[in-house]
């Protein structure tokens, strides 16, 4: 690419403006379908029996890894073998469901599912995820971090050798301007690879969690 396309292309991406919907009712999430929404989240209250089965398989499997493909017809029986626990069938109900609307959304047969008990940042830099969309939500702990667009430096984001923080190298400006997905929402975070997207990519990184449990819940086009 010469040095007038590369020009020319960063200010293409510099002139895009893109914003988040942010919801109490599940309506909220097509609007990830608007070209200027990079972001749609449902904030939505777990009930009791639901918590109760979070906090029930983050207590007895703190080293909890499940990964795999599936589809809404499979998701439920799929996580009963994997947790075989009763305690915890509440938690695969709420997860199948979830599976469900996300096909439906994206009208996909196919969902690639992580459900992991973490502790500490899996992802602790800023950073944009290269797939069309992806659904986070974290039912303990503390939430993912993002970045809204407008406050972002593009230009830092990436692998760093140094020891610089996400701060440091001017990756955002102010501490406040870190936003943080509540405890229970459902975010969808579109990436780098919807179409039309390149370089609004929903800006956001893993919390730091050393002092407790976060279970985190993944979902993605599958294959």
């Amino acid at each position: 690419m010469s040095v007038l396309a590369a020009t020319l292309k960063r200010a293409e991406i510099g002139a895009k403006t893109r914003r988040t919907v942010i919801g109490d009712n599940v309506s909220c999430l097509p609007e990830i379908y608007q070209d200027d929404v990079n972001m749609a989240v449902w904030n939505r209250s777990l009930d009791p029996l639901l918590r109760a089965s979070v906090a029930h398989l983050v207590s007895t499997d703190p080293g909890l890894q499940v990964s795999l493909m599936t589809t809404p017809r499979s998701a439920y029986t799929s996580l009963v073998k994997l947790l075989p626990d009763s305690d915890t069938h509440v938690l695969a109900e709420d997860v199948a469901c979830l599976v469900d609307m996300f096909a439906y959304l994206f009208d996909i047969e196919h969902v690639g599912l992580r459900l992991t008990v973490l502790r500490g940042a899996m992802c602790p830099r800023f950073h944009v995820d290269k797939v069309p969309c992806r659904l986070i939500s974290t039912y303990v702990g503390p939430g993912t971090q993002w970045l809204e667009h407008r406050t972002v430096d593009r230009s830092k984001l990436g692998p760093s050798a140094s020891l610089e923080s996400d701060h440091e190298r001017g990756t955002y400006t102010a501490e406040q301007d870190i936003r943080v997905l509540e405890s229970g929402a459902v975010g969808l975070l579109k990436g780098e690879a919807w179409d039309g997207n390149e370089g609004a990519g929903l800006v956001h990184r893993s919390p730091s969690s050393e002092d407790t449990s976060r279970l985190l819940l993944t979902l993605d086009f599958g294959r």
